[in-house]
């Protein structure tokens, strides 16, 4: 148990929960430092970076410094998470993809009369990158002492794979049982490798779905948002040009004796464009989730398509917003 004194910087300033997260995403990216001393130098950074930002946009924008800093760690708290998502996920794939070809590995090198433990040892090729490492640590923890079928599965705790997790359950239960584990082994390969070309066909199949939403995301949104943020514009623009032009007498009647009623105009053109961007950033959120979902059966997945379709959606919005007031607003008078 750590005391107060002895418990790293992170654990005073980000709870608990949401730390413990964190630090298991470190573990299962190729990250290779220490998640502690990983948490505290992006800790550190964050409070930084936001730090720099909330002054900047105080001194140039004057904006609200607790909001813009709050809002800046917000961010920088979710890039991170979404990196070390990202890492994860690749690490996991790379290992979902050979790691068919070091089961039929282990099973030849066991056929040839090599044990358990050495026959793992034995198909650690370079090449297998992420899960030789794994298979190397499996080797020291055994050296050192602790039981084979404990260390298999505490491989499990650094990759994110459920093939990874099945295929470490049926080793160990065949141990147990004593059943014929080359065999088992090259089963387990070929039923992978068909599974995986299952997936790759589904995932043909439903491409069209995810270039829809991408295309809905990226092009139809931007332009629509574009479009209603002009004409909103435009709207209070004219209605401040009737209000300014009408008698001074006739401002306050209202009712059945005019026709139209100017008031105060409580939605602005900024305020217009901030949700329009507001609410594309969301979706692009949201459809890179989706999109990842259908194409790869996860939501994390989807991680990787939100800094393109946000960029894309966002620079799209405001290159056609200034496009229509530079070729309508000039006609309109503004």
């Amino acid at each position: 148990m750590k005391t107060q004194a002895q418990k790293p910087t992170v654990e005073r300033i980000i709870p608990r929960k949401l730390l413990d997260s964190y630090r298991q995403l470190v573990i299962y990216s190729s990250i290779e430092i220490d998640p502690d001393q990983f948490l505290n130098l992006i800790t550190l950074t964050g409070l930084m970076f936001s730090t720099i930002v909330s002054a900047a946009a105080a001194s140039y924008l004057k904006y609200n410094i607790p909001m813009v800093f709050t809002g800046a760690l917000a961010l920088y708290a979710a890039a991170i998470f979404i990196m070390l998502q990202l890492s994860a996920e690749s690490k996991a794939k790379f290992v979902e993809s050979i790691l068919p070809d070091a089961l039929q590995l282990m099973a030849s090198n066991i056929r040839a009369g090599l044990t358990t433990d050495k026959a793992l040892l034995m198909a650690a090729r370079p090449e297998f990158g992420p899960l030789r490492e794994e298979i190397s640590k499996i080797g020291r923890e055994t050296m050192a002492g602790r039981s084979f079928t404990d260390a298999l599965r505490r491989s499990t705790a650094r990759i994110r794979s459920k093939d990874m997790d099945r295929t470490i359950a049926l080793i160990v239960q065949s141990l147990k049982s004593g059943g014929e584990l080359a065999d088992l082994l090259d089963q387990t390969a070929d039923d992978m490798r068909d599974q995986q070309i299952i997936q790759k066909e589904i995932s043909a199949s439903v491409l069209m779905y995810a270039m829809f939403i991408a295309i809905a995301i990226a092009i139809g949104a931007p332009m629509l948002f574009s479009l209603s943020s002009f004409l909103l514009e435009l709207l209070v623009k004219n209605m401040q040009m009737i209000s300014a032009q009408m008698p001074a007498n006739m401002k306050g009647i209202s009712g059945a004796a005019m026709p139209i009623s100017p008031g105060n105009i409580t939605i602005t053109p900024e305020f217009a464009v901030m949700y329009s961007a507001i609410s594309i950033l969301i979706s692009s959120i949201l459809g890179s989730l989706v999109m990842g979902l259908i194409l790869k059966g996860e939501e994390a997945a989807g991680f990787k398509y939100m800094p393109v379709l946000g960029t894309i959606a966002i620079v799209l919005f405001y290159v056609a917003h200034y496009l229509l007031k530079y070729f309508l607003g000039g006609m309109m008078g503004f």
